[in-house]
């Protein structure tokens, strides 16, 4: 598996540990002219909890995948926010945010994977 999947799959366990919902791997590596190789997008319920998911990305990739973000964007208010890894773009949303930038839709002709809930 090489580095940047190992990075998303650290980034989704992070989302999922907090009980992060509606989880997606948008793969961009087709797309020409894309920002990044991937981007994984998620939601919590409360700014909290969009913050606590921030938190849980953040340790799970430094412990797994050695990494740091190189900027971490909208953690004052929590309604969303953007952490870049530089290959993997992260969004976590909270579900009114989320709809309004809707941008599985933006990214509609790349691979999207849906990642199952864990409840």
């Amino acid at each position: 598996m090489n580095q940047t999947k190992e990075l998303v799959n650290s980034i989704i366990k992070g989302l999922q540990e907090k009980k992060g919902k509606n989880i997606v791997a948008v793969d961009l590596t087709k797309i020409s002219g894309a920002i990044c190789e991937y981007m994984v997008i998620g939601e919590g319920n409360t700014p909290t909890q969009v913050s606590a998911l921030s938190d849980s990305v953040w340790d799970f990739v430094r412990k797994e995948a050695h990494e740091k973000p190189l900027s971490v964007d909208g953690y004052q208010q929590a309604s969303w926010i953007g952490m870049d890894y530089g290959t993997v773009l992260v969004h976590i949303f909270l579900p009114g945010q989320r709809q309004f930038y809707n941008l599985e839709n933006l990214w509609a002709d790349s691979t999207i994977d849906k990642i199952p809930d864990l409840d």
